[in-house]
C-alpha cells in the first residue's frame, strides 16, 4: 500500500485503478502522453516504460520492492522520464512493447519494463526485476545504472540497437502470412494437434502453469460433433470436470481464477478476469448442450451469478478484474484453516465438508487450504463429481449430501464476506464486455434464465449510450463517469458478436442496427485494403512506432478471429453479403495459422466450422399464441447446434413493416392459419414450414454434419 502522506504524482488524476495505485509512489510517474514524450526530448533522457494491470501480483511486488523504495525512485527520477501504462487501457502499447521484450529476452510477461529513446523506440527491456540481484535475475538498481551508463557513454551503439529492434517490432506486428486451403481437413489437423497436446490425466493442455484454453475446448466440441470423435469429447469433459472441481474454481462464490500454477488445477493465481469467466461460461454451456450433464449448467449459472453480484456496475456495464491479493497477501481472501472451517460448520457438518473439499489440519497450500472438490474412488468408471470420498460416505445418505454441502458453502461464503475483499478494477472495457454480453445472452437461451438476457441488454445499452462518440466511434474504457481511448479492433468485433447473440435472445432489432453500424465503421477504419484483414488500431489512431495486426489468440480471441466470426454471422443474419465476404477474406488471412498452430487460432477455427456448415437460418413466426414458439425455442437451445442463427417474427407484422436488418430472411415467412410456424433454411433455401409438432423442425439439425 502506497504511503499517502507523500505528495501525489500525476497518476492521481488518471481513471485507471492500476495507475492510481502508483499515485503516491516517490517515482515521478507520467501517464503515456505528449507531456512525458516532450520532456524526454527536451531533456535528452531515455524513457522508462512500465506496463502492468491492477490484478497482477508481480506488478504489486515490483511496486513494493522498487517503486516504493526512495533510493531506487531517486535514481529513476534523476536519469529517466518514467511512464506508467495500464495494459488493459492501452493494449496497443502493450502489444508493441511486448513484441520488443520478447525479441530481447525470448519471453514476455507483466510487469513489463522497457527502456525507450525519446522517440519511443525500445532498446532494452524485461519483465519483473527484483530490487537487487537474486534468483538468477539482475537487480533493478543495477539495471538502472547500466542503462544510464550506456545512454551517456555508448549512445551510438544504443541508438543502432533501438533502430534494429524497432524494425523487428514493426515486422512482428505485421507477420508474413501464407494462405492455405480451408476445408474439413483444416479442422481434422487442428483436432489432431489439440489431442496430442491434451493432458489425459488432469485435463487441459500442457503442464504447469496451466491455463483453461476455452477456445480450444470449443473447437474440440465442434470436432466431436462433426467427426464423431469420442476422444475429442473426452478431453473436453475431463478438462471441465477437473477445473470445476479444482481450486481454480471458486466453490463458494462462483467464477474462475486466471490460471492454475500447478498441473492439477489446485493452486490458482487468484485473480479473476471478466474475459476468462465469459469464455468459460460459453464452454460450459456448450458442453451442457452436448452432454446433458447438469453439473455444467450449474457451473455456468454460478459463474454468471458471481458476475452479476460482484462484477456489474449499477449502470449495467461489467467490471474488469478482481485482484489476486487481499491485505497485501496473495489468495488470503480465499483460503481456510482446518480449525476455521470446523468452528464455522460445527462437529456434524464440518468433518463431512472437510472430507469433500480437501480441508486438512496440515493444509494443501502453504499450511492453508484451497477448497477443491474431492471425488470418490471408483472402480474403473469416471467418478461422479458429487459423491463423497469413501472415508466420509458411510452413514451419510447420498440424497442428503448436496443439501448438507450447500448449507456449508453458504455458511462459509457468509463468513468469507466479512473478510477484507480483494481489490476490484471497476473500469468497463468494451471488448471484454462484448464477450460477457455474448455469454449472458447464450445462457439466457440455454438455461432459460431471462435475467441473464436482461443483464446482457443492460450492458449493451450502457456501452452504446455511454461509450460512443456522437459520430458512433467506440471508446475503449469507462471509469468514474468518463469514457476514454479510441476503440480497438477487438472492441468492435467482440461487441458486434455479442450483439448478434443478444438479438437471438431478445429479438430486438435495434441490436442488429447497432451491430451493422459498428461493422461498417470497423471496415472503414481498420480494414487493410492492401493485404486484407484488420489492423488492431484505427486509421485515425495515435501514430505509434508500429501498426499491428492481431492474428493470434492469447488469453482473449485475436481481433481478426473475432472480426471474422462477427462479420460472417452478422452478414448471414442480415443478408449483407458484403459483410460476410469480408469475414471470409479474414479467415483466408488466418488460414496458415489455423493449419499450422491450432492453439493460436481457436476463434478462427470456430468460425471456420460455422462457414463449413451446414449452417441453418431458423425463422420462428409467431401465431396467435406465442407460447408454442417459446417452448420450441427452449427445446432447440437444449441441443448442441452451434452453426445456427435464429430469428423471430412477431404475429401481425406485415412484410412492409419488417425492419431492414432482418427483412431479407423474414420476408415471405409467416404463421400458418394462426399457428406458430418454423422455417428451417440453409443458405437462403427453406424447407416447408413446420407447424403443430414443432419439435420435428429440429430433427435435421441434431445430426452430425455429413463428412
Amino acid at each position: 500500500m502506497s504511503d499517502t502522506t507523500r505528495p501525489a504524482n500525476r497518476l492521481l488524476h488518471e481513471t485507471s485503478p492500476y495507475l492510481q495505485q502508483h499515485a503516491y509512489n516517490p517515482v515521478d510517474w507520467y501517464p503515456w502522453g505528449e507531456e512525458a514524450l516532450q520532456r524526454a526530448k527536451a531533456e535528452d533522457r531515455p524513457i522508462f516504460l512500465s506496463i502492468g494491470y491492477s490484478a497482477c501480483h508481480w506488478c504489486h511486488v515490483m511496486e513494493h520492492e522498487s517503486f516504493e523504495n526512495p533510493d531506487i525512485a531517486a535514481l529513476m527520477n534523476q536519469w529517466f522520464v518514467n511512464v506508467k501504462v495500464d495494459r488493459e487501457e492501452r493494449p496497443d502499447l502493450d502489444q508493441i512493447y511486448m513484441n520488443a521484450v520478447t525479441a530481447i529476452t525470448g519471453h514476455g510477461g507483466w510487469p513489463m519494463s522497457v527502456f525507450l529513446t525519446p522517440d519511443r523506440e525500445p532498446f532494452f527491456g524485461g519483465t519483473y526485476w527484483p530490487p537487487t540481484a537474486r534468483w538468477g535475475r539482475p537487480g533493478f538498481r543495477e539495471i538502472l545504472a547500466a542503462v544510464h551508463d550506456a545512454w551517456t557513454t555508448k549512445r551510438t551503439a544504443l541508438m543502432n540497437q533501438a533502430a534494429e529492434l524497432t524494425a523487428a517490432v514493426a515486422q512482428a506486428g505485421r507477420p508474413t502470412v501464407s494462405l492455405e486451403p480451408l476445408s474439413e481437413e483444416t479442422l481434422r489437423k487442428a483436432q489432431r494437434s489439440l489431442l496430442r497436446a491434451a493432458d489425459r490425466t488432469h485435463g487441459g493442455f500442457g503442464s504447469a502453469p496451466k491455463f483453461p484454453h476455452p477456445m480450444d475446448l470449443r473447437v474440440l466440441l465442434r470436432c466431436h460433433r462433426r467427426f464423431g470423435n469420442a476422444d475429442a469429447l473426452d478431453v473436453v469433459t475431463l478438462t471441465l470436470d477437473k477445473m470445476s472441481r479444482g481450486g481454480i474454481y471458486d466453490h463458494l462464490g462462483g467464477g474462475f481464477a486466471r490460471y492454475s500454477t500447478d498441473e492439477k488445477w489446485l493452486v490458482p493465481h487468484f485473480e479473476k478476469m471478466l474475459y476468462d469467466n465469459a469464455q468459460l461460461t460459453t464452454v460450459y454451456l456448450e458442453a451442457y448442450q452436448a452432454t446433458g450433464h447438469a453439473d455444467y449448467a450449474r457451473v455456468a449459472r454460478e459463474t454468471l451469478d458471481y458476475v452479476l453480484r460482484e462484477m456489474t456496475q449499477p449502470e449495467g456495464g461489467f467490471y474488469s478484474t478482481q485482484d489476486a491479493d487481499s491485505e497485501g497477501v496473495e489468495g488470503k481472501f480465499f483460503v481456510w484453516t482446518h480449525d476455521e472451517v470446523l468452528q464455522l460448520l460445527g462437529p456434524d457438518d464440518g468433518p463431512v465438508f472437510c472430507a469433500c473439499y480437501d480441508v486438512t489440519p496440515q493444509g494443501n497450500w502453504e499450511h492453508k487450504n484451497i477448497l477443491q472438490r474431492v471425488a470418490a474412488q471408483s472402480t474403473g468408471k469416471p467418478p461422479h463429481p458429487d459423491r463423497l470420498p469413501r472415508s466420509a460416505e458411510e452413514g451419510t445418505a447420498q440424497k442428503d449430501l448436496e443439501a448438507l454441502l450447500s448449507r456449508c458453502r453458504a455458511t462459509l461464503f457468509a463468513a468469507r464476506s466479512q473478510r477484507v475483499p480483494p481489490g476490484r478494477d471497476d473500469k468497463v472495457l468494451v471488448s471484454w464486455n462484448g464477450l460477457m454480453i455474448a455469454a449472458m445472452a447464450q445462457a439466457a437461451n440455454v438455461l432459460h434464465e431471462p435475467r441473464y438476457a436482461l443483464a446482457a441488454r443492460s450492458a449493451a445499452d450502457f456501452i452504446l449510450s455511454r461509450m460512443r462518440t456522437s459520430d458512433g466511434r467506440l471508446l475503449h474504457a469507462y471509469k468514474d463517469g468518463q469514457a476514454r481511448f479510441n476503440g480497438y479492433l477487438d472492441d468492435y468485433a467482440a461487441l458486434i458478436d455479442g450483439l448478434v447473440d443478444l438479438y437471438q435472445a431478445v429479438f430486438d432489432v435495434k441490436h442488429l442496427d447497432a451491430a451493422v453500424s459498428l461493422a461498417e465503421r470497423m471496415l472503414s477504419q481498420f480494414w487493410d485494403a492492401e493485404d486484407a484483414g484488420f489492423f488492431y488500431t484505427s486509421a485515425d489512431h495515435e501514430t505509434l512506432i508500429a501498426r499491428n495486426k492481431d492474428l493470434h489468440d492469447n488469453a482473449t480471441p485475436s481481433g481478426n478471429g473475432l472480426a471474422a466470426m462477427a462479420l460472417i454471422r452478422l452478414g448471414r443474419l442480415t443478408g449483407r453479403h458484403d459483410l460476410e465476404d469480408r469475414g471470409r477474406d479474414t479467415l483466408d488471412l488466418l488460414s496458415g495459422t489455423m493449419s499450422r498452430v491450432a492453439m493460436a487460432a481457436g476463434q478462427a477455427l470456430v468460425a471456420l466450422d460455422f462457414v463449413l456448415g451446414p449452417t441453418h437460418e431458423i425463422v420462428l413466426c409467431d401465431g396467435d399464441d406465442p407460447a408454442p414458439g417459446d417452448i420450441a425455442l427452449q427445446e432447440l437451445h437444449r441441443r448442441f447446434v452451434p452453426n445456427k442463427l435464429v430469428l423471430r417474427r412477431p404475429s401481425g407484422l406485415g412484410d412492409d413493416r419488417l425492419p431492414v436488418p432482418v427483412r431479407s430472411l423474414l420476408a415471405g415467412k409467416e404463421a400458418v392459419q394462426g399457428q406458430t410456424a418454423i422455417y428451417v433454411c440453409r443458405d437462403g433455401v427453406c424447407q416447408s414450414p413446420h407447424t403443430g409438432n414443432l419439435s420435428s423442425a429440429w430433427k435435421t439439425l441434431t445430426a452430425a454434419p455429413p463428412s
